[in-house]
C-alpha cells in the first residue's frame, strides 16, 4: 500500500483521541490535530490548509468525532475544490456519528455519518478497508470499550465501566497545554491509553487502572529520579519550553524574553525556566482570556514591564495585567502576532528598563 499524507483533525475527548490511536496503526504519514466544538474548528481546518499548502504532495484531510456545520462544510469543500482546480490531489474524509451534522452529511459524499457507532468504531473499520489498519489483539477489545461508554452503553458491563476509567483518565489529563504543546499533548495522552490497553484482560480492570493512574502519568514524565507529579511534570515542561525558544523568543527594548501561551503555573514554571535558560531577562504567559503573567530573575523590572504594556504591576520580579480586547487564539503563531503588535505599540514608550531591589 501506497503511502499517503494524512491530516487527521479529531475530537479532544476520549472517542476523539481513540480514533488518533487507532489510526497510528496504519502505515501512513499521519499530522494530527485536535479541536473542541466551535471557533476552534475552523481554526484547525485553516491550520491544515496551511500545512497542506506548504507541502506540495497530494493529501489526505481526515475529520473524526466531528459535526461541521453546514457553513464550515461549505466553506472546507470550496477550499478543497479551489487547491484542486489549481492541480493539487486533496481529499477530505469525515467520519462521525454526531446527528446533528445530518443537514451536511446529506449535502457532501466525503461526509460519512453513522449514529449506531461512536467515532472510533467507524474510524476502525473504516482503517480496516481503506487503510491497511495492522488489527492489533487488543484493539477490537478497546474500540468495543469507547463504544459502550461513548454511546452510554450501561449494559455492557465490563466495556461501560472501564471505559469510564478510560474517559477520565482523557478529561483529567491537563498536565501539559495542548495549544503550546499540540504534539506532546496527544502523544502524552495517546501514551496513557496505549497504557490503559495492558489492564483490559485483567480480573478487576476497571480498578486496577483506576488504582495505576496516577503512577502511568509519572512514569510518563520520569527522567531518572522520583518526584511528585507536580516537580516531575514541571520538569518536563521546563525542557518542552526550552525546545522551542526559536519560535517562542520576543525582544523588548534591548530585554530576551519568552512568551508562553496559557502554560500556566508561571511562579514554578516561569522560575525554573529563567533559572535552567539564564540568558532570558523575563517570561511571560498569556491566558486564554488575555490576562499575562510575568516573571524575571533580578535582570528587568517586569512591574514596568506589565506597566507599559497593560497598565499592569506588581513586583520586579512577578508582576501581572490584562489585555484590553484580547481575541482568543487556538494557535501560537496567532497568539505571538497579537503580542509583537502590541510590543511595537509600546516599544516608543518614553524611558529605559531596569531592575531595582526591593528594600
Amino acid at each position: 500500500m501506497n503511502k499517503q499524507n494524512i491530516y487527521h483533525l479529531s475530537h479532544t475527548d476520549l472517542d476523539g483521541y481513540s480514533c488518533q490511536l487507532v489510526m497510528s496503526y496504519t502505515p501512513h504519514n499521519m499530522k494530527s490535530y485536535n479541536a473542541n466544538y466551535g471557533a476552534e474548528v475552523k481554526s484547525r481546518l485553516e491550520e491544515i490548509l496551511d500545512d497542506i499548502k506548504a507541502n506540495d504532495k497530494p493529501a489526505v484531510i481526515l475529520i473524526t468525532d466531528l459535526n461541521l456545520t453546514m457553513d464550515e462544510a461549505k466553506w472546507l469543500d470550496r477550499e478543497v475544490n479551489h487547491l484542486n482546480d489549481k492541480g493539487r490531489e486533496i481529499k477530505i474524509i469525515l467520519l462521525d456519528h454526531h446527528g446533528s451534522g445530518q443537514d451536511s452529511a446529506n449535502k457532501f459524499e466525503w461526509y460519512y455519518l453513522d449514529t449506531a457507532r461512536c467515532a472510533t468504531k467507524i474510524t476502525y473499520d473504516y482503517a480496516k478497508e481503506n487503510f491497511g489498519l495492522n488489527d492489533v489483539e487488543w484493539m477490537q477489545k478497546y474500540v468495543d470499550i469507547v463504544n459502550a461508554v461513548d454511546l452510554w452503553k450501561q449494559e455492557e458491563v465490563f466495556n461501560f465501566e472501564f471505559g469510564k476509567v478510560c474517559m477520565r483518565l482523557i478529561s483529567e489529563t491537563r498536565e501539559l497545554n495542548r495549544v503550546t504543546f499540540g504534539d506532546d499533548d496527544r502523544f502524552y495522552k495517546l501514551s496513557l491509553l496505549q497504557k490503559a490497553v495492558e489492564f483490559i484482560d485483567k480480573e478487576k480492570a476497571n480498578i486496577e487502572l483506576d488504582a495505576a493512574i496516577h503512577s502511568m502519568k509519572k512514569e510518563f514524565f520520569m527522567d531518572e529520579e522520583d518526584d511528585t507529579l507536580d516537580n516531575l511534570s514541571t520538569a518536563y515542561i521546563v525542557n518542552l519550553l526550552g525546545q522551542k525558544t526559536d519560535q517562542m523568543t520576543i525582544y523588548y527594548k534591548g530585554y530576551k524574553g519568552f512568551l508562553s501561551y496559557s502554560v500556566g503555573n508561571t511562579s514554578i514554571v516561569g522560575n525554573g525556566f529563567l533559572t535552567k535558560f539564564d540568558d532570558y531577562d523575563f517570561i511571560v504567559d498569556v491566558s486564554y482570556r488575555g490576562t499575562m503573567s510575568f516573571r524575571a530573575n533580578n535582570k528587568v523590572s517586569v512591574s514596568q514591564i506589565a506597566k507599559e504594556w497593560v497598565d499592569g504591576g506588581g513586583h520586579p520580579n512577578a508582576s501581572g495585567g490584562r489585555i484590553n480586547g484580547f481575541k482568543e487564539q487556538y494557535r501560537y503563531d496567532k497568539v505571538k502576532e497579537q503580542i509583537q503588535r502590541l510590543i511595537a505599540d509600546r516599544e516608543s514608550v518614553a524611558g529605559d528598563l531596569e531592575y531595582k531591589k526591593e528594600s
